[in-house]
């Protein structure tokens, strides 16, 4: 594959992978006011905007064996909270932005999780018990088990979504 086309199968997936959330949380938004036919519609788009984003990844050959997606999603996760969100949360505090400033708190604290319970995949990767796992609605906290409240934002762990 050539430098130009691999380029340019990282910003299609990019472009892509930004117009899945978008649309999604426009759907969300529509659906809120009512507007159902324009939240089906955008929750369609987003839908096929992931096809997009998959298939532009797979061929940019960016999807490894198991073993090697979960040491890169560390990576990730740990550069997310150890540098990219700090120095977030900094200039939201110093703009005085408190919403974004709080967003970047639960993202910070939730990739922190994300990050160990990659880790902790990775260890047992072979193992065949099956794990369960529960996310927070508001902050994006993942936990091994329903917790009596989020730790990082306290929703009640009523409100957990299981995986």
């Amino acid at each position: 594959m050539g430098d130009k086309t691999y380029d340019n199968l990282m910003e299609a997936f990019a472009g892509e992978a930004q117009a899945n959330r978008k649309y999604l949380a426009y759907s969300k938004k529509a659906e809120a006011e009512g507007k159902l036919n324009a939240a089906k519609l955008f929750k369609a788009a987003s839908d096929a905007e992931t096809l997009h984003a998959l298939k532009e990844f797979e061929v940019a050959g960016k999807i490894g064996a198991t073993e090697d997606n979960l040491k890169d999603a560390v990576d990730g996760e740990t550069h997310e909270y150890q540098s990219m969100y700090p120095d977030f949360l900094k200039a939201a505090e110093e703009e005085g932005n408190k919403k974004a400033a709080m967003a970047f708190t639960f993202a910070m604290k939730a990739e922190e999780v994300h990050a160990r319970l990659y880790k902790e995949a990775l260890e047992s990767l072979d193992q065949t018990e099956e794990v369960f796992y529960y996310l927070c609605p508001v902050c994006g906290n993942i936990e091994k088990e329903v917790p009596d409240k989020c730790r990082i934002c306290g929703v009640p762990g009523s409100k957990f979504i299981k995986y």
